[in-house]
């Protein structure tokens, strides 16, 4: 069974960085990408998607509004939603609370950790 995952990251190398993770990982997982925030938010609501990783520095919204319009729309609420920051530690987790987001991966991306932070929540039955 294909999961989706929608990747809402501005910066070049690192939306191929994470594909080339995922696509390493399992040949059922659609990466969907959204160069920023507003067409990321249009392609949740259009995709509905296993999982969202989202950049919290985008080009046109903050992280914090697309998170806030990503939970309110129903069919997304429960739709776990990674949080992809170069943000200090302490402020990325307080930013996770309040953005309403899962988890966060910090940047620069570690391919071993990102990869099973990432499976751990499209496969929660299997131990990560």
């Amino acid at each position: 069974m294909t999961k989706t995952v929608l990747m809402i990251e501005d910066n070049a190398n690192n939306a191929t960085l994470v594909k080339r993770i995922l696509a390493a990982q399992a040949e059922t997982i659609h990466v969907a990408h959204a160069w920023d925030g507003e067409t990321g938010i249009q392609m949740a609501v259009e995709q509905q998607p296993d999982l969202v990783l989202l950049d919290l520095g985008l080009p046109d919204i903050d992280g914090q509004t697309v998170a806030a319009f990503i939970r309110r729309i129903p069919t997304l609420a429960h739709v776990p939603m990674i949080a992809v920051t170069a943000w200090p530690e302490e402020t990325a987790k307080e930013m996770v609370r309040a953005y309403g987001c899962d988890d966060y991966i910090g940047k620069p991306i570690d391919p071993r950790h990102f990869a099973k932070t990432v499976m751990a929540y499209l496969s929660p039955s299997e131990p990560a």
